[in-house]
C-alpha cells in the first residue's frame, strides 16, 4: 500500500536548508520515494502555515521509515536542523 510523506516547513535560514535539500532528494529517491508536490503554490485553508509544503508517495509506511531513519537521510536531516520548523509525517495511502 503507498504511503505518503507530508512536510509542512518554515525554512529559517536558506544556504543549509539548500545543502538539505540538495543530499535529501538522492536519500528519498534511494529508498522509493517519488515527489508528487514540492514548494509549489498553495492555499492554506486552516491551522499553521508554512510556505514550503511536500508530498512523496513511498511504496510504503516502511520504505518512508527506513529512507527517515537512513544514513544518508540523516546526514541530510542535520542540514535542516536548526534551519527550519518543520512538521513530517507519513500517511498511509487507501
Amino acid at each position: 500500500m503507498p504511503a505518503y510523506w507530508i512536510a509542512h516547513v518554515e525554512v529559517t535560514d536558506p544556504e543549509a536548508y539548500g545543502k538539505y535539500a540538495e543530499l535529501a532528494g538522492p536519500a528519498i529517491a534511494k529508498h522509493g520515494g517519488k515527489f508528487l508536490a514540492r514548494a509549489g503554490r498553495y492555499v492554506q485553508f486552516e491551522g499553521n502555515d508554512r510556505a514550503r509544503n511536500v508530498v512523496v508517495e513511498f511504496p510504503s509506511v516502511e520504505a518512508a521509515e527506513t529512507c527517515y531513519h537512513s544514513p544518508e537521510y540523516s546526514e541530510a536531516r542535520a542540514h535542516a536542523e536548526g534551519a527550519s520548523i518543520r512538521d513530517l509525517m507519513v500517511v498511509e495511502g487507501v
